[in-house]
């Protein structure tokens, strides 16, 4: 791992290959080995031939954090990706995000639309408009101090990769309340960049793609057959639809 600072943070990140660059960003709770790296999308991506850069987002993975909620909204979550860019000398690449990174990366195509050449919704669909449920119950989660008295599900399964990875669970209960801001339906309409919305067919946190792709003016929808909202990561349709979309669309 590399790193760099911007705003105060020391971001951490890692990078593999040569050729067009495609900037990874990672969800919520997890890192870019975990996200990018374990699931095989370094390898898949390098062999093809692009330039793969991974970020750990601020509070996550081996970057520094804050306990500060405001420090997790996603344009400042976007603005370490367009800085890290800057650190790289790079001044446009393909952008993939799933799940909250789905959120940063649409933030970035909005806010720097110049250095974003393509943009990948993983994990995101129409929740990015609409809201991705009540997860007031998984911040509660994280903060509590036995996990026996968690009860709700999905409450149960975030607290349960919080402790397997050993995040600071502090930082992302921080996170999680600010980094979930919606986009209006009419600045969606604005990320005019070839994108792809990619979410399991089994994801119940996701929204459906399609609704999402429908907004936006150059965007296709891909469903991923039988996989839930962890599942559909390391999917290799997933990864062949990423990699055709790719080719339709070099810097």
């Amino acid at each position: 791992m590399e790193s760099f600072s911007h705003e105060g943070f020391d971001l951490a990140y890692q990078q593999k290959g040569e050729g067009d660059p495609v900037l990874l960003l990672h969800g919520f709770g997890s890192s870019s080995f975990i996200n990018w790296v374990n699931p095989g999308w370094f390898k898949t991506l390098a062999e093809a031939g692009y330039r793969v850069i991974a970020i750990d987002h601020r509070g996550h993975g081996q970057s520094s954090r804050s306990y500060e909620t405001r420090d997790y909204a996603p344009g400042r979550m976007a603005s370490d990706a367009a800085a890290l860019l800057d650190h790289l000398g790079i001044p446009r690449a393909h952008v993939m995000g799933y799940s909250m990174g789905a959120r940063v990366a649409a933030f970035m195509a909005l806010e720097y639309q110049r250095r974003v050449a393509t943009v990948i919704f993983g994990g995101l669909g129409i929740g990015m408009v609409e809201g991705v449920g009540d997860w007031d119950q998984i911040a509660d989660a994280l903060l509590a101090p036995d996990p026996a008295v968690i009860t709700e599900p999905r409450a149960k399964m975030f607290r349960a990769f919080a402790d397997q990875t050993r995040s600071d669970r502090k930082a992302l209960a921080a996170c999680i309340e600010s980094s979930r801001e919606l986009v209006a339906p009419e600045r969606i309409a604005e990320i005019g960049q070839p994108a792809l919305i990619a979410v399991g067919t089994a994801d119940d946190i996701a929204g459906a793609p399609r609704p999402l792709a429908d907004l936006m003016p150059n965007a296709t929808a891909f469903s991923i057959e039988g996989r839930d909202h962890m599942q559909s990561v390391g999917d290799r349709s997933f990864k062949a639809r990423v990699l055709e979309f790719l080719m339709e669309h070099p810097l």
